[in-house]
């Protein structure tokens, strides 16, 4: 990335922010040395206590969470899911600070759209979404509150984090002449496999197209590489063309100032999505064993076995199942699968994985705040290394001001992972107030402890050529199914539920080819959003 500027881990001597002290804090989420254990793994020997299920799922993300309900959709009970954190959720796995609830990753989920009928399934199934009068309402408890976004540009706050104070007409006809070319660009969809590849948008890059559109405003530009970083932890030379018009064309479109813009607000909690998370894992109950890795699955004669590792003892533990829904990254499955499918071997050797950071900062009290918008959800500093911030107070239906915690999510770049593993926590808490302090200079003092999650492989990059060589993989078979959003080459809660929900059936002997159900279109249109 291009920002990458390395601030000293100690004192933090901010212009402005006073006094000047250490912040307490530290790690917090995944362990990194759990999923190193795939390295140094060993097979254990000695008289093997088997135990059996109809199930293993193997990984406790949403798509392990998804396969899970799915099973217990049609009536299968006996079934294990196997979780290396100790927690299941994935990159969306909720976290808590100072006793105030606050995101470790994922903080949002769009409303679903007409093709993402499992997903409108599961928020009718939560109570989020019901119809009322012929229409579809969404419990505005749960949908982000006013103001949702702002942008602090030129030494203020405006609303919305498309760049406008003070750009020039020029700058402005670009922001026109791309929400026409996104209006043209033709359909997409989440899941993405539910409407055309767009062959020629796959084959090049984001920053390949806008070049040859000639759209090369330096705030569009800076806009737009936001929002692939955002979504992919990449930027507009790393995706694909075809990912960067995604990215609005799957949900609400792209509209230039003054255009009619109907998008509806998200739904978002103070945890983030681990609030579904939760709602996911509590029916579970003991059938989730945290703490496991899996080293191994091998197909048999008449079944699956697979081994895993209690990280916490070291000991050894051994499942029969009927069926085993490998719900992990395509890096990690073809680790741990004995005989790797063609397919996964290339996919785990092709996909590229965008490291990812996220830095929980509780204050004392609300902070100060500069000329402009008013306080909002999603705060963004523009020309920052950071995505921005969220504040998990922001959905509190309580007035009065107090404690809070700010999220602040960055995606340093693939050459970062090695830093983000291998430094000391200090190092992204410093960045973060670095950041912050331009527009919020009593930061620093009214913050009383910083937590950083750190993700190594935190989504798949969908690099040029992806959804072709995605298209029509043999995710089924008669022992094992394969489910994760890897599978849709980049990482959200739609796509990773859907992959989820549709092994859970498959592993259930549903009739219905998960393959075949994911390329189809919605039954009815009645369901539609």
């Amino acid at each position: 990335m291009r920002r990458r500027t390395v601030l000293a881990a100690a004192a933090l001597p901010l212009a402005g922010c006073s006094p000047r002290r250490e912040v307490p804090g530290g790690l917090a989420g995944a362990d990194p040395a759990r999923g190193h254990l795939l390295r140094t793994a060993t097979a254990v020997s000695g008289t093997r206590a088997v135990r059996r299920t109809q199930v293993v799922i193997a990984g406790g993300g949403i798509a392990g969470l998804a396969a899970a309900r799915a099973l217990r959709q049609r009536g299968v009970e006996d079934f294990v899911l196997l979780e290396l954190e100790d927690q299941p959720g994935g990159n969306s796995r909720p976290g808590q600070l100072g006793g105030r609830p606050c995101p470790l990753g994922a903080h949002y989920l769009p409303l679903p759209g007409a093709d993402a009928v499992e997903v409108q399934d599961l928020l009718e199934e939560l109570g989020l979404r019901r119809r009322v009068a012929g229409r579809w309402t969404y419990d505005e408890r749960h949908l982000c509150h006013s103001p949702q976004e702002r942008l602090y540009f030129q030494g203020e706050w405006q609303d919305g984090l498309l760049p406008l104070q003070g750009v020039a007409e020029a700058t402005l006809d670009q922001y026109r002449r791309f929400a026409r070319l996104v209006a043209q660009a033709g359909r997409f969809a989440l899941p993405a496999a539910r409407a055309p590849q767009q062959a020629d948008l796959d084959a090049i890059t984001f920053a390949e197209w806008l070049q040859r559109q000639r759209l090369d405003d330096p705030h569009l530009r800076w806009y737009l590489d936001y929002c692939c970083r955002d979504d992919y932890g990449a930027g507009p030379s790393g995706v694909s063309a075809w990912a960067g018009l995604h990215y609005f064309g799957s949900r609400h479109g792209f509209h230039a100032p003054g255009e009619a813009e109907d998008a509806s607000p998200p739904l978002t909690w103070a945890e983030g999505n681990g609030w579904l998370v939760r709602r996911l894992a509590q029916p579970l109950g003991d059938r989730v064993r945290a703490a496991r890795a899996v080293v191994q699955v091998r197909e048999e004669r008449h079944g699956v076995s697979v081994e895993a590792i209690d990280a916490r003892s070291g000991e050894g533990e051994w499942w029969e199942a009927a069926h085993v829904v490998i719900a992990l990254p395509a890096f990690i499955a073809s680790r741990v699968v004995e005989a790797v499918p063609d397919f996964l071997r290339q996919a785990a050797r092709r996909t590229r994985y965008a490291p990812w950071t996220v830095a929980n900062l509780l204050l004392r009290e609300p902070l100060d705040d500069r000329p402009g918008a008013a306080p909002a959800w999603d705060n963004v500093i523009h020309g920052g290394s950071g995505l921005g911030y969220v504040d998990a107070s922001h959905q509190r239906l309580d007035p009065r001001p107090g404690p809070t915690v700010l999220s602040w999510y960055c995606a340093p770049g693939e050459a970062a992972r090695g830093e983000l593993l291998q430094a000391p926590w200090t190092l992204w808490r410093d960045r973060a107030i670095a950041e912050l302090a331009g527009a919020h200079p009593d930061l620093a003092d009214k913050l009383e402890r910083v937590e950083i999650a750190r993700y190594g492989h935190a989504m798949a990059i969908p690099v040029p050529g992806t959804r072709e060589r995605l298209a029509d993989l043999p995710l089924h078979g008669a022992l094992v199914s394969y489910s994760h959003a890897d599978w849709a080459g980049y990482s959200v809660f739609e796509e990773a539920f859907t992959f989820g929900h549709l092994a859970g059936l498959h592993a259930a002997g549903g009739r219905l080819s998960p393959a075949s159900a994911l390329r189809s279109r919605p039954p009815s249109p009645a369901r539609r959003a």
